[in-house]
């Protein structure tokens, strides 16, 4: 396995991306709505839990508004209440990413990525960017005009979260995983939505072998131009960290100079997301609350921080309040997938990184 330890190693890092994945998941789902939910609203709600610092699932809503603004879900994802995780599209695709490489292998095309969706995807499953290229490949366009033709959200953040898999599949090889990643973004996405997918499987691949987050961080940056504004924003956040900058003065500047972009779009979402890995300093719960707390897309952020915080600790130092309460459960609406055990997706996740390497 070279450079990235024996098999059982790899394994467990494996576990604990697709764990912390699913438990980063979870914890932002209830609050996802970032123009809602934000930074401030989401230590208030916390303050009155008496839940500061975050170190489990979210606490149940302590006052009928902060009830009625939560996502629907929540009743399935706050502490106490968790059995098994709830159905996510940032879970779906990480399950649909596994499901191409093993029915196509890893020289699978953009073309066979549209054509699983339609198999195994339901529409109403899909949104955004998604759901605009879903409807042009059923009206029969082929990539790359999926991604461009009326689709207002190719810049979103859609392409980061279906990112997991192809970094997963390439243990210590990140330009390998970016190039995979890319081959799946395009379907739906262009320009900065197309980087962020780059980055974010890059990310994973080199957190098996990085000796430090930033390390992780500054790898994931060398596979996208460096001139993009996802690229800049990444840096602008690693400046604000090096300068000791303190965690909420970093975000209320990064969410100054990301402003007007939406709160779904890729870059304002990555610059919450570096904040979390690097002021998270490798401690996964402190890695997941923080990137929870930054707001924003809260669970698709928490899913990618904890895919990375899991990968760089492994699944055997993933703290049991996270991972107990799934019981190794996934709903899924991936057609033959609802009810998988996330071992068995872990299991099969690694007989494709052992057959790429």
């Amino acid at each position: 396995m070279g450079t990235v330890g024996t098999e059982a190693e790899l394994a467990d890092r494996i576990l604990g991306g697709w764990l912390g994945r699913v438990a980063g998941n979870m914890l932002g789902k209830p609050v996802e709505q970032g123009e809602v939910w934000t930074r401030d609203r989401i230590d208030r709600y916390l303050r009155k839990a008496a839940a500061l610092p975050l170190t489990d699932y979210l606490p149940e809503p302590s006052a009928d508004d902060d009830a009625h603004d939560l996502r629907p879900e929540w009743r399935g994802c706050v502490r106490g209440r968790i059995h098994g995780s709830c159905r996510d599209d940032d879970v779906d695709y990480a399950i649909l990413g596994l499901h191409l490489l093993e029915t196509h292998g890893f020289a699978f095309s953009t073309e066979q990525v549209g054509d699983l969706w339609l198999l195994r995807l339901p529409y109403l499953q899909t949104f955004t960017a998604e759901r605009a290229a879903y409807r042009n490949l059923v009206n029969g366009l082929k990539p790359p005009l999926t991604a461009t033709y009326d689709n207002p959200y190719q810049e979103w953040i859609g392409a980061l979260i279906r990112a997991d898999v192809y970094g997963w599949t390439s243990p210590d090889a990140p330009r390998r995983a970016a190039s995979l990643a890319r081959r799946d973004a395009v379907l739906s996405h262009t320009g900065n939505g197309v980087y962020g997918a780059q980055w974010a499987a890059a990310l994973i691949a080199a957190a098996f072998t990085a000796p430090t987050v930033r390390s992780a961080v500054d790898t994931a940056l060398t596979v996208i131009p460096a001139s993009s504004r996802l690229a800049r924003t990444v840096r602008r956040v690693v400046s604000l960290h090096e300068a000791r900058v303190p965690w909420e003065d970093a975000l209320a500047t990064l969410a100054d100079e990301t402003a007007g972009l939406g709160w779904i779009h890729t870059v304002p979402n990555a610059a919450v997301l570096t904040a979390g890995l690097l002021y998270g300093e490798g401690d996964f719960t402190r890695t997941l609350a923080l990137t929870v707390r930054g707001g924003l897309d809260t669970d698709s952020n928490g899913a990618t921080a904890g895919s990375v915080a899991g990968v760089l600790t492994g699944a055997a130092a993933v703290p049991a309040q996270w991972k107990d309460p799934l019981e190794d459960t996934v709903r899924s609406a991936v057609f033959g997938f609802d009810g998988v055990h996330i071992t068995e997706l872990a299991d099969r996740t690694l007989r494709l990184a052992v057959l790429a390497d």
